[in-house]
């Protein structure tokens, strides 16, 4: 189990955040309950749903060589946290 956690700070993650809905770029290779125990140990709150969507990556193509490049895919998980528990990185000041 890869233990990498990237909280994915945008402005429509930050009104699902107000939701209770908290969403973070995990590894492609953590199933939905590897990633139930390590967002509950890593923020200490308990989470009652996850909803997880591999996010392809981008064809990109240089005009002056030709090449084509792609950027990796990345998985991105949304979790609902317990009613009156929050997660301190998505806190607006």
């Amino acid at each position: 189990m890869k233990k990498v956690l990237k909280p994915l700070i945008t402005e429509n993650t930050m009104n699902l955040a107000k939701k209770n809905w908290y969403s973070f770029v995990v590894p492609l290779g953590n199933n939905k309950n590897e990633l139930k125990s390590l967002i509950e140990k890593a923020f200490k709150v308990n989470i009652l749903a996850i909803k997880t969507v591999v996010v392809k990556g981008k064809t990109k193509r240089s005009l002056r060589t030709r090449k084509t490049t792609r950027s990796s895919n990345w998985k991105k998980a949304v979790v609902l946290v317990k009613e009156g528990q929050k997660i301190e990185l998505f806190d607006q000041a």
